[in-house]
């Protein structure tokens, strides 16, 4: 076999222990903000029909689903019926849709999981990554917009990524810009696709995508991207959008979620920020993303999408939410994380006639919450066994030789200062809880 056999497929990873125990770190600390808002669990399957998923993410969105085809007599149609899913918000609404009169109201819940993009993976891009989402379904209010992002910026604040902004804008707002610039209704979603690429390539290239596949005039599109991408972007969005009614009620919930989420996140850490765009079809009002320094693109994102569930066939009741991507967080940690993966105690073996006692009192260690592992190779050489214990990270190491036996006692040696002690079997646990 090749090596080639042994890597997991092109844009997926394997996580061995240190890996995992960050991200484990990371997922305990950002559901434990969710829960302080009162978001409650929800886990969906991960995969849905195709038609749940299908025309809800725009036409670029939907060439991202990773299909999956019929089976059985069905599989030779080459047809899919089922997709892996895209996000954490379609199978909300699905769920919503079915469960409605079981929910609270408003409903607040938030998911953990793995989701799937059919993209061509690059540096710091995954076919498979995880996804952490709060949502707030069955409010209209500007509060639970709010909710959202400040949930979002305490959790990245609580795994230590600091150094974030948040950026926000308002699909209404868009809206009421593409009336201005007389944009056709019917060819606005596609501007709004191509416009969500500011971020990504330079405002020329923007502009003249927007002339040859979207069909607007080359001057049009020179100047939308230009308003959009000015220093002055704020000042030219205000007034451009006075006379626009969609864009005036844009601007108007832009500047509530400022004041409301502002003095939680941070009054400079969250700003208006006209050339956000979301290009997901489905968002309906306010939109955001948070960037970090040293990571490109967006760790964070989210908005309000107030129609997505009655789309699915349930009642149309407004939500909103937003979204963490764990891999870019990840990323942007610090190395003092692995530190987590240590483990307290290392127990070595001198002889086969200790084994039983050497089991019990680290079964105690267990018990008092102690993560302690047994030396399993089969050197006795008492060297070889403190390098394992080295190797392991172990806070301590413990020796229990035939001296040791004789006097009920067990050597307990810091691995970090050498320093070694004796102490009695039945005090082994509660002293080494103090230590």
């Amino acid at each position: 076999m090749t090596s080639r056999q042994f890597e997991p497929p092109s844009g997926t990873r394997d996580f061995l222990a240190a890996d995992l125990r960050v991200r484990d770190h990371v997922f305990s600390v950002i559901r434990e903000v969710f829960e302080r808002y009162g978001f409650e669990p929800l886990q969906t399957p991960a995969f849905e029909r195709l038609e749940t998923l299908t025309g809800k993410y725009g036409d670029e969105g939907d060439k991202l689903i990773f299909k999956i085809l019929r089976r059985g007599e069905h599989e030779a149609s080459g047809e899919a019926d089922l997709a892996l899913r895209y996000d954490m918000t379609v199978p909300l609404a699905r769920v919503v849709a079915a469960y409605g009169s079981q929910l609270p109201t408003p409903y607040k819940r938030f998911a953990m999981g793995p989701v799937w993009r059919a993209d061509r993976p690059g540096k710091g891009r995954f076919r498979e990554f995880a996804q952490c989402d709060v949502d707030v379904v069955g409010s209209a209010s500007p509060l639970a917009d709010a909710e959202v992002v400040c949930a979002v910026a305490d959790a990245l604040d609580a795994t230590g990524v600091g150094d974030f902004r948040v950026l926000v804008n308002s699909r209404r707002a868009l809206t009421g810009l593409l009336e201005v610039y007389g944009v056709p209704s019917e060819v606005g979603g596609g501007v709004l696709i191509t416009l969500d690429k500011l971020d990504k390539l330079a405002p020329g290239d923007v502009a003249r995508e927007l002339a040859d596949a979207r069909s607007l005039d080359t001057l049009t599109a020179e100047a939308l991207v230009g308003d959009l991408t000015a220093e002055d972007a704020v000042e030219r969005m205000r007034t451009v959008l006075k006379d626009s009614e969609a864009g005036r009620a844009g601007l108007a919930e832009i500047d509530r979620l400022l004041d409301l989420a502002g003095p939680t996140v941070g009054v400079g850490r969250i700003a208006f920020t006209p050339s956000l765009v979301r290009g997901l079809d489905y968002y309906t009002g306010v939109i955001f993303e948070v960037v970090a320094a040293g990571m490109p693109g967006s760790i964070a994102s989210g908005g309000r999408y107030d129609h997505l569930i009655a789309a699915l066939g349930g009642p149309d009741v407004p939500a909103c939410g937003g979204s963490l991507g764990v891999e870019r967080i990840i990323g942007l940690l610090s190395d003092a994380e692995a530190e987590s993966g240590r483990i307290d105690v290392a127990v070595t073996v001198m002889d086969h006639d200790s084994l039983a006692e050497v089991m019990a009192f680290t079964g105690g260690l267990r018990s008092a919450g102690l993560r302690s592992e047994v030396y399993l190779g089969s050197s006795r050489k008492l060297a070889k066994q403190l390098k394992w214990a080295a190797d392991r990270r172990a806070r301590f190491a413990l020796i229990y030789g035939q001296q040791e036996q004789a006097e009920g006692t067990v050597t307990v040696r810091d691995m970090d200062s050498g320093e070694q002690n004796q102490v009695p079997v039945d005090q082994l646990a509660s002293h080494l809880r103090e230590r």
